[in-house]
């Protein structure tokens, strides 16, 4: 999902406002070339993607990816253009492309939630805004956040806090029995409900003190990956992305928490660095985001790109 931020003036389209995070980072490593072939596997509102295409010179040579309709709704433009759009995750596009042959000759990944799925309190991703407690980023799949909250055991509903939230052992432990404790009186179904019980219990575990971030990030962020199997996901990917990448090719990773970031970083070190391996890193160190009015979620972005052999 494009990690991506937009005005929210009502006089303009999202498309037009929105600023693709680390955009000139991403043009200098992924670096177009007329008539080059791109794949950007999680479009978003195609902010990356139609920079890329004026400087290759044709939307025909673009294929854009993304599992959510919304985002599809947004590139409906550049279709109109000639670029191809796929409405699946990335995984599974890859896996098809891969059957079919294709070859490309830039990938983008740019992973995360979008800003409109966070300020759309229907999405159900975001405490901030009151809503059902969803966090799918494809509709069309079953399981949402609110199915593991009010029916997977306590053990998995720690494991998930603790792994996928970053949170101490004991706490995620404390935070999974609460969570069950209060679901037999109460089914969760909103995301305010949710925040709430997590504000009250771990104020209690830390007697009152947490610091800057609401408590509920974390676990918020943990139910988000468990949904959508972002993890997973990415691993099963990245192996794959070196059958469909062309030769000179050049593959630009963004992310936006440590646990993609060490996924990412750990399979580029390992198939880069001798000559039997597929990969040339185009910079040892991965490029960060900085913090702007418009978009202050991109300062937790990192870049990272190689080139293939």
């Amino acid at each position: 999902m494009s990690s991506v931020t937009y005005n929210k003036n009502m006089n303009s389209t999202p498309q037009q406002l929105h600023i693709p995070v680390l955009l000139e980072e991403v043009l200098a490593v992924l670096n177009p070339q007329s008539g080059e072939s791109y794949l950007d596997l999680t479009a978003g509102m195609g902010g990356h993607a139609r920079k890329v295409i004026e400087r290759i010179g044709d939307a025909k040579l673009a294929t854009l990816c993304d599992r959510d309709s919304f985002a599809i709704s947004q590139l409906k433009d550049i279709e109109k253009q000639g670029a191809t759009l796929i409405h699946q995750d990335y995984e599974h596009a890859v896996t098809d492309l891969k059957a079919s042959g294709a070859r490309f000759d830039m990938i983008l990944l740019d992973l995360g939630v979008s800003s409109p799925q966070l300020d759309r309190g229907e999405r159900g991703f975001s405490f901030s805004h009151d809503g059902p407690l969803d966090m799918r980023m494809d509709n069309r799949q079953e399981l949402t956040a609110a199915t593991i909250v009010n029916t997977y055991p306590e053990k998995e509903l720690a494991r998930i806090f603790s792994e996928y939230g970053e949170i101490g052992r004991h706490q995620s432990e404390e935070l999974a029995r609460e969570i069950c404790y209060q679901r037999k009186r109460q089914r969760f179904d909103s995301t305010q409900d949710l925040a709430e019980v997590v504000r009250i219990e771990v104020g209690r575990l830390d007697h009152g003190k947490y610091h800057h971030v609401h408590p509920a990030t974390q676990v918020f962020q943990a139910l988000r990956i468990a949904v959508n199997d972002e993890l997973g996901q990415l691993e099963r990917t990245l192996p794959q992305l070196d059958d469909i990448l062309n030769s000179g090719g050049r593959l630009a990773i963004i992310t936006f928490h440590s646990l993609e970031d060490r996924i990412v970083k750990h399979y580029l070190k390992e198939n880069s660095g001798s000559l039997d391996l597929p990969y040339t890193l185009i910079m040892k160190k991965p490029i960060a985001g900085n913090v702007n009015d418009y978009n202050p979620r991109a300062r937790s972005a990192k870049l990272r790109a190689a080139c293939k052999k």
